[in-house]
């Protein structure tokens, strides 16, 4: 059951770690995606916005070169130049808006830059003409129909550039939409199962410290049963050997007293030898026990044994 137990939280982990790997694998996914689609909007809205430019270029051009025609004043004209130093550099910002646009919409560019160009030089046509005097021929410009020929159809075109802006604007939202919808749910996805590994990992690691817990309760039970055994069993022998060595003091004693005259003299050594080595032993026994209040003296000298 342990190893089951081990085996499960390494598992675990694993899984923990591969969770939270593709976790923010899919975090960053979904961010580089969105901001890929946010610089398509901002690109769109770009174009969209040049479009206009270029859009009101012509119409203010076209103002100014018809009051200037009605009137002949000079102040007319200052909308129509400011048009005409605009207009070129807004065409560029659509170009470069554009090139990465199908090229359809790149044609269309080149056809509304073509039409610019073709109802730019009517302007100044009939804008010379006023200017040297000859009213009757600038009007019989304007009224070939030709200047309002180039604007209708340079609206026209600009007109097919601004609904595909907003087509490809609307299709970046839903994208975006979409895009945004996945990442919840991928990454609410990822983070439940993420929560629940997590939630298992604790419960398995809650489950074996409570086993150790129980184990170590269980370790100090058998120990203490042990300990106890051990002073039961301590108790026994130390109490032989005091009776042991009792006796045999109490011999070594009763041999001195009662047959000392007639010992030799290295028998009563001897004796004396093996009463001092009974205290001595007692005196072991205690401290063994803790109990001891005499410090550990040297050895008796048992000679005589080996004499005897």
């Amino acid at each position: 059951m342990r190893m089951i137990t081990k085996s499960a939280l390494r598992i675990g982990t694993v899984v923990l770690l591969a969770l939270v790997g593709l976790n923010a694998y899919l975090a960053i996914g979904n961010l580089m995606h969105t901001q890929k689609i946010a610089a398509l909007t901002l690109e769109s809205s770009a174009i969209q916005s040049a479009i206009s430019s270029v859009q009101k270029d012509l119409t203010d051009m076209e103002t100014g070169q018809r009051g200037y025609l009605l009137t002949a004043d000079p102040l007319y004209l200052q909308p129509y130049a400011d048009a005409k130093g605009r207009i070129a550099a807004d065409f560029a910002i659509l170009r470069k808006g554009l090139s990465r646009r199908t090229e359809r919409e790149r044609s269309w560019e080149s056809q509304v830059e073509s039409v610019a160009d073709s109802k730019q030089l009517e302007m100044e046509r009939s804008i010379d003409l006023r200017q040297r005097g000859f009213r009757r021929r600038a009007f019989r410009v304007v009224d070939s129909n030709e200047g309002m020929e180039y604007m209708t159809k340079a609206r026209s075109i600009l007109t097919l550039l601004s609904q595909s802006e907003s087509t490809s604007f609307a299709r970046s939202e839903q994208e975006r939409t979409v895009t945004i919808r996945k990442a919840l749910a991928e990454t609410g996805g990822a983070n439940a199962c993420l929560l629940i590994v997590t939630w298992c990992l604790f419960a398995l690691t809650r489950r074996e410290q409570q086993r150790l817990e129980i184990a170590v309760a269980q370790s100090r039970q058998d120990l203490a049963v042990r300990e106890l055994q051990l002073f039961k069993l301590t108790s026994v022998l130390s109490n032989q050997a005091r009776s042991k060595t009792s006796a045999i003091e109490a011999n070594a004693r009763l041999l001195l007293k009662e047959y000392g005259g007639f010992l030799p003299r290295q028998g009563h050594e001897c004796a004396e030898q093996i009463k001092e080595a009974s205290v001595q032993m007692e005196r072991l026994r205690q401290d063994l026990l803790g109990n001891s209040e005499f410090g550990n003296e040297a050895e008796p000298d048992l000679d005589c044994v080996a004499v005897a």
